[in-house]
């Protein structure tokens, strides 16, 4: 922020600057996730041998700002019962708390609203409000089907953020950091650094760990977001759409959107724990370039790799069956949290015992 004032020529214009740089964010973030709607819509019908949205515009690349102004143009129906006031405070509130958990995020070299020390801490507990926004919904909308919805929700995201938080552990056991960007820069030097591969004389052995620890994480995210084969909220044959089945028109886009923005930061979240981030499976030395430059770059390959990891989350969602709700907690509670427990066991004994050992 103090580079903000020397920037902007004082406190109001540094203060200016900072407002200009979240709103830049979140405008790009907004229509990343329009054509990210766009090719999650686009692999589910290729996945079935259909074409997909391909009317509106060329290709289809409007589809989802058409859809948007559906959604914005249609009336706000209030069930009689509701509460009204939370019944629209929900949806508020949960893209609110997607939007925030974005500003500790380095999408790229010294490109990051909050360089917070404790940035994994913000996130655990913004995560962790996320729920009350689910809740609420299916609460105020009084009606047993959003009420058992929400409820069946918020179980399940807070089994599997249990089993995240763990993962999360291990990879701050290693980097000795809660810095997001100090993980990342751990990473540098090849995919042989990165944590999902771990490749390099000295940790070669916590490789195995590791890589499972990537795939818990990937799994237990599609879990945190309502995703499928996760998606027992939604489940059609038995909640209809869950909390959100008395919303329409912008209530229930906003909640949309949110989902989708927890998402993509949950696959950003893959990228700098696991995938280094905005660094080169095979590092390019860039001695000489200009800053601005190697930002950009940075940002593109960090920008590629949240895509691959969306694009995976589209194919699960096409082709893996729906679990049942006591499967779901099963995998969370039985398999997911004992091998995460085990995982931290494994590399705090690293840490402590072989880590000094590698270093003499």
């Amino acid at each position: 922020m103090e580079y903000l004032f020397k920037l902007g020529g004082g406190m109001w214009g540094g203060i200016g600057l900072a407002v200009l740089q979240i709103l830049g964010l979140v405008v790009v973030l907004l229509v990343s996730i329009a054509f990210l709607l766009l090719m999650d819509r686009k692999v589910w019908a290729a996945v079935q041998l259909r074409k997909g949205p391909n009317v509106v515009g060329p290709f289809g690349l409007f589809q989802s700002f058409a859809d948007l102004f559906k959604f914005v143009l249609k009336e706000i129906v209030i069930p009689a019962g509701a509460n009204k006031t939370v019944f629209l405070l929900a949806p508020i509130l949960t893209l609110t708390l997607a939007l925030v958990g974005w500003a500790v995020i380095p999408v790229a070299p010294g490109w990051v609203i909050a360089n917070l020390n404790v940035g994994i801490l913000y996130l655990f507990a913004i995560s962790s409000l996320g729920v009350y926004g689910i809740i609420m919904g299916g609460w105020a909308s009084n009606s047993k089907y959003p009420f058992l919805g929400g409820l069946r929700s918020a179980a399940q995201m807070v089994s599997y953020e249990v089993s995240i938080g763990f993962v999360i552990v291990t990879v701050l056991l290693l980097v000795g950091s809660l810095n997001l960007t100090d993980i990342v820069n751990a990473q540098a030097g090849g995919i042989w650094h990165w944590n999902a591969f771990l490749l390099t004389p000295d940790k070669i052995a916590l490789f195995p760990v590791m890589f499972a620890m990537f795939v818990v994480f990937f799994i237990s995210a599609l879990a945190e977001t309502n995703r499928p084969p996760f998606d027992l909220p939604e489940a059609e044959s038995e909640l209809v759409a869950g909390y959100q089945v008395e919303y329409s028109s912008t209530p229930y886009l906003l909640f949309m959107i949110g989902e989708y923005v927890n998402i993509v930061l949950m696959c950003a979240m893959l990228t700098i724990l696991f995938f280094g981030g905005w660094h080169m499976p095979i590092p390019i030395p860039t001695t000489g370039m200009p800053d601005w430059l190697v930002s950009l770059g940075g940002l593109l390959v960090f920008a590629v790799k949240v895509t691959f990891f969306f694009f995976l989350f589209a194919m699960v969602k096409a082709i893996v069956p729906r679990y049942r709700y006591d499967q779901l907690m099963r995998l969370g509670w039985k398999i997911f949290l004992p091998t995460s427990l085990v995982a931290v066991v494994l590399v705090s004994a690293y840490v402590v015992f072989v880590r000094p050992v590698a270093g003499t």
